[in-house]
């Protein structure tokens, strides 16, 4: 193998076929002159740089095109690349055929998996505001990429049709790369806000325009002899996403029906269609589009569910991990910084990245303003849409390989690329967060609740085997006329085989249709459960949700959903469900991290249900059934909010409210008077004073006492204990008559009552108490629901906003907090209203 110039100062390069694989370093054969090996050199050294570069660029939160880049841009001409030696040694002229073909074949999967992951039946769905968004953020782009020819056309490339010249400088600076965004929008958690959901919206309409105008470039600047040359490469495109439409589709579907549920697909249908892949880049390649657009429409036609998921699964890490950082590496090899020399091409560099990013952010404010969106809300949209990547990238190497952009022009686009990229996120975090616009609402715990307003609850669950428990508890909740239950379902999905998190709002007035995978029958059983117990019950309405997400971040969903939908409670399954034999049994240990994540970032009160069965004890009427509900009352706020919900079922007809009230007997050790921290994964410290805690304790249940003085639904004890295990051996001792315990947290107090529990507790995060009634070998069947109050910056201990945080204590009556009731049973009565802020 060799290179050489000829006259023309061009490069020769010559192959020799025989020498793909060498005999060995003992047989005097060198490895870099063959080239498999050099290859594997290359790809390795390829994923090392990008590695790092992602390890690097991790703390300021870049997407990984800016670190792939970077990498190439270090191996190339700009930086090691000027050693010659290195240059000739690890990346002769006359390995780019083979690393190129490679990079290729690693973005036409690539650019097949996007098509797969990419719905676009959204499209379908999107409001005037995407569109007029995705439009107004092209055109000023646009035409500065038109402005821009004057500054950057040169006479190396005066053959170069102008318009076909300013058709890929306008691409490349007007397009939003959605991919990139879509990962840029969950890194910054706005994935599932309306500005989240907007941008996306209107990055997909924008990378389908550039798409069309991609074609539409290439076929100007490979025919540029003949006129009608490029209408018959657009018609023959239109008639090959036809024939994808048409044919395609439905063949994806028919394999998709032939394969029965929860079976994997057939080797045969996937390499089927892995062979599509490559045929279909063949075909537009032929007809004069890129081999990538093909395998994009191909893509596009996979109809979502099990079948794409599984393509995902096979494919993605191989591709995205190993061949797609080869085709930016190869960009960043093509870029020398170098020849971009002279301060006045430097400032023109500068004004055109600013120009740019001006021009989309002006037409999306403007857009803002026609809505009536929030200035700021125009702004960080506008910066959001100017995320570039991939279709940039391919714009740019065609534009190069078309002789459409010279060397110097290719670099000064690249880096605009990533210098654009890499401004988005630290800009969008300085000047939009969401925590400036969220007004902490109020009445986010049950406690503060007005007895005469809607309760809102977000129900979660993670398969239809949740669905009972959860059911009965919103009708043990009491929905009444006057104080009605809006359920928000969630139904909690893995993210798996999608560009991007996304949250599903089900219609549930929708026509029934066949569920096209396990995770979709699943969504249909749940909506179906939850529809029929709408149907049947008062006062209840029930709106279903789905969140696609990762389990390490579906904590976010959560806690998003709640706070956009001002509810009160968050109900969450416990990470452990009860076998036959009455055991309780961890399902995925992903539950209790996301559970975990929710107690410390939830913005109202939430609650985790042990689910034990709760059908109630007899049932009597078609649409009632009595429970037996058992309150355990230590003191706290977390506390007062299990007896407060206690409070809102005891409204219920046929429930029956056991309070057991633990008192300190004369032989407990002093309690500690003094601020204690909370854990290290609470959000935020709350302190504590006994004194207070106690007067708030006391409070609350003379009040309680004092409305149910006579009601024989309700039994109230008073049990006196002296240390934790006389606590265990007064709760084990209860009746074994309640279907339902409720007990606080306990969450920042240190109780001698329950001193020595937490040094055996096997899940910390349900309190002491929480802990002993959810283990396997606590004997009662209940059961349980812990209960976490929320306490919002500027509070008292028991959640209600101080007069420093603009809301007033208010003490409806002069009570002796210090008042004593009797030992024993005391049963009592009064007129049945709902639990009120005290």
């Amino acid at each position: 193998m060799a290179d050489k110039r000829n006259k023309t100062g061009d490069y020769i390069v010559c192959y020799a076929p025989a020498m793909i694989t060498t005999n060995g370093i003992w047989q005097g054969d060198s490895p870099l002159e063959f080239s498999l090996p050099l290859f594997i050199l290359q790809l390795t050294l390829v994923v090392a740089a990008t590695r790092i570069f992602v390890f690097v660029l991790k703390p300021f939160r870049q997407p990984r095109v800016i670190a792939e880049i970077l990498g190439g841009v270090i191996l190339g001409p700009s930086v090691l690349g000027k050693n010659e030696i290195f240059a000739n040694a690890v990346f002769p002229l006359r390995s780019v055929m083979v690393i190129e073909t490679m990079a290729n074949v690693g973005l036409l999967y690539f650019l097949f998996l996007v098509g797969v992951e990419m719905d676009i039946t959204v499209l379908r769905s999107v409001g005037r505001k995407a569109v007029a968004a995705a439009i107004a953020g092209m055109v000023l782009p646009f035409i500065l990429g038109g402005a821009f020819i004057f500054f950057l056309k040169r006479e190396s490339h005066c053959d170069t049709n102008r318009g076909t010249y300013v058709l890929f400088l306008g691409v490349a600076l007007s397009v939003t790369a959605f991919p990139v965004l879509a990962r840029i929008l969950a890194e910054l958690k706005l994935i599932n806000t309306d500005i989240g959901k907007l941008a996306l919206s209107a990055a997909l309409i924008s990378d389908v325009c550039a798409w069309i105008l991609l074609a539409l470039a290439i076929a100007m600047a490979e025919n540029q002899a003949t006129s009608f040359a490029s209408l018959w490469v657009l018609l023959s495109a239109a008639a090959f996403v036809a024939i994808c439409i048409y044919a395609v589709r439905p063949a994806a579907s028919w394999i998709v029906q032939k394969t029965p549920e929860g079976e994997s697909f057939s080797e045969f249908y996937i390499s089927l269609i892995l062979a599509g892949v490559m045929v279909s880049g063949f075909i537009t390649d032929a007809i004069g589009t890129h081999s990538v657009f093909g395998a994009f429409v191909f893509g596009l036609a996979i109809p979502n569910g099990p079948l794409g998921v599984s393509l995902v699964e096979k494919l993605e890490d191989f591709v995205s991990g190993l061949l797609l950082p080869l085709f930016f590496a190869i960009s960043g090899l093509k870029t020398n910084i170098g020849l971009i020399k002279g301060s006045f091409t430097w400032v023109i560099l500068i004004l055109v990245i600013f120009l740019a990013c001006i021009g989309k952010i002006v037409g999306t404010l403007a857009v803002a303003i026609y809505y009536r969106m929030p200035i700021r809300e125009g702004a960080t949209l506008g910066l959001l849409m100017n995320t570039k990547g991939l279709v940039e990238m391919i714009v740019l190497n065609v534009g190069k390989d078309q002789k459409v952009f010279d060397e110097e022009s290719f670099a000064v686009m690249v880096i605009i690329t990533v210098i654009m990229t890499g401004i988005i996120v630290p800009a969008v975090s300085i000047i939009y967060r969401p925590s400036r616009r969220n007004i902490y609402y109020k009445r986010r715990t049950i406690q503060k609740s007005k007895p005469d307003a809607e309760f809102k609850v977000l129900v979660c669950v993670h398969s239809p085997r949740n669905v009972p428990t959860m059911i009965s508890l919103l009708g043990a909740s009491n929905p009444t006329k006057r104080s009605p239950i809006c359920a928000y379902v969630l139904h909690l999905v893995e993210l798996c085989g999608r560009t991007s998190a996304m949250l599903i709002v089900h219609n549930t007035n929708k026509p029934e249709h066949q569920a096209l995978n396990r995770t979709e029958a699943q969504s249909d059983h749940i909506i179906s459960a939850f529809k029929n117990y709408e149907k049947h019950s008062s006062f209840v309405t029930v709106q279903p949700l789905s969140a696609v997400s990762p389990y390490s971040t579906m904590h976010e969903d959560i806690c998003n959903l709640a706070e956009d939908k001002r509810v009160s409670l968050i109900i969450v399954p416990f990470h452990k469900q009860q076998t036959v034999d009455g055991a309780m049994e961890a399902t995925n240990m992903a539950f209790r991290t996301i559970n975990q994540n929710v107690l410390a970032n939830a913005p109202c009160s939430v609650g985790i249900l042990v689910d034990r069965g709760l059908s109630g004890s007899n049932r009597l009427a078609s649409d009632q059934v009595s429970h037996h509900v058992a309150v355990m009352f230590f003191g706290g706020p977390d506390d007062r909010e299990a007896l407060c919900y206690g409070w809102r079922m005891l409204e219920h007809s046929g429930t029956s409210l056991t309070i057991m009230r633990f008192v300190p007997g004369e032989r407990v050790s002093e309690p500690v008077r003094q601020q204690h921290r909370l854990n290290s994964d609470e959000p935020s410290v709350l302190t504590v004073e006994t004194d207070i805690e106690k007067q708030l304790d006391d409070k609350l249940i003379h009040e309680f006492r004092t409305k149910y003085g006579n009601d024989d639904s309700v039994d109230y004890f008073e049990k006196v204990v002296n240390n934790g295990e006389e606590t265990v051996a007064a709760i084990r001792a209860m009746d074994d008559i309640h279907d339902l315990f409720i007990v606080g947290r306990g969450r920042g107090m240190i109780s001698p009552l329950t001193a020595g529990l937490t040094d055996w507790s096997e899940c910390p995060e349900m309190g002491a108490i929480g802990d002993l009634l959810a283990a396997s070998d606590f004997a009662a069947s209940a059961s349980v629901l812990v209960v976490q109050q929320h306490v919002g910056i500027g509070s008292n201990g028991d959640g209600l906003e101080t007069p420093n945080g603009g809301e007033e204590y208010n003490n409806s009556s002069d009570t002796d907090h210090n008042s004593t009731s009797s030992r024993g049973h005391t049963v009592f009565y009064t007129e049945r209203t709902s639990p009120h802020t005290l």
